[in-house]
């Protein structure tokens, strides 16, 4: 029997996700979202494109809950979209409703499902859904990392003229404006960019990495990034699915880990079939473990005003 996805919000990260487990044939999936005719509209499309691309998945689209039962992963994508010069602190209030509702159905519907929360700002949002759901820890997570480190990936990428899969980037902390990079552990073919590139370059493609949601934001006037949120948020259903065990940075709940207590925050993760299956902690430098620090602080200062 195949396994079921469900993905809330039929958005352009939504439907972009769901469009790329279609493709891969990788689970049948349900595409959820409140507003009548747009989740069917889309997985109808998807569906029509099964055959070009020899996949045997069901793909459905739903205005009900009752749809999702029994789902093995569940993706929250719904909410808010950023618009230029909107941080994703703005969007703070706006989507934890959204997160609120959408954790308190999975929970009655899909108990044993492990969730993937997307919707920004993402880690926060990450640490709702898990208190609202009252799941394990290990089964609610943020994507947030992976889309980061590939954007820096893929600068680079350009900057040395390589390509971008010989190169792994490694960072840490909360998603976007507030992540921490890792130079040291970022590598082209095992070398580290520290020892090939100068330190100024280096400083500067952080920063584009930083702000990419913005770039991406202030290019398309209306809207916000989907192509990149979309694969990253496969590559982290594919480990879970396929048990792959892949090192990856997602948003986890530290209970100790890096000094770090009861907080949702970026860190290198493996992501198996049990979700979050060890949280893996690398030896900081003193500035490294300063910015962390920062970084924490300031993913904690929204769940407090969330007062959760």
């Amino acid at each position: 029997m195949r396994k079921k996805i469900t993905i809330i919000g039929a958005g352009n990260v939504g439907a972009s996700t769901a469009q790329l487990i279609a493709k891969e044939g990788l689970a049948d999936v349900v595409l959820y979202d409140i507003a009548e005719g747009i989740p069917q509209g889309k997985a109808l499309d998807i569906s029509e494109a099964c055959p070009l691309w020899y996949s045997a998945v069901s793909v459905r689209g739903t205005n009900s809950y009752a749809d999702t039962e029994d789902s093995d992963v569940v993706v929250i994508t719904a909410g808010f979209p950023r618009k230029p010069n909107m941080s994703r602190d703005d969007l703070l209030h706006a989507n934890a409703d959204v997160i609120k509702n959408a954790s308190g159905a999975i929970a009655k519907t899909s108990p044993n499902a492990i969730i993937i929360v997307v919707t920004n700002p993402m880690d926060a949002m990450a640490q709702l859904a898990w208190k609202t759901t009252e799941f394990s820890c290990r089964r609610v997570m943020g994507m947030g990392g992976i889309l980061d480190a590939s954007r820096l990936r893929a600068f680079l990428a350009w900057e040395l003229n390589v390509s971008p899969e010989d190169i792994e980037a490694m960072l840490l902390g909360g998603h976007g404006d507030q992540m921490v990079p890792l130079p040291r552990f970022t590598t082209v073919k095992g070398i580290p960019v520290t020892e090939i590139m100068k330190k100024n370059r280096i400083d500067a493609l952080i920063q584009r990495t930083r702000s990419g949601g913005a770039e991406i934001v202030s290019l398309l006037k209306s809207g916000s990034a989907y192509y990149a949120p979309a694969a990253a948020t496969f590559q982290m259903i594919k480990s879970i699915l396929n048990d792959e065990k892949r090192m990856l940075p997602c948003a986890a709940y530290l209970n100790g880990e890096y000094g770090v207590k009861d907080l949702y925050v970026g860190v290198p993760v493996i992501l198996g079939k049990e979700g979050v299956e060890k949280v893996v902690e690398i030896k900081l430098t003193k500035e490294e473990k300063a910015q962390f620090r920062e970084s924490c602080a300031s993913v904690r200062k929204l769940i407090k005003k969330l007062s959760i």
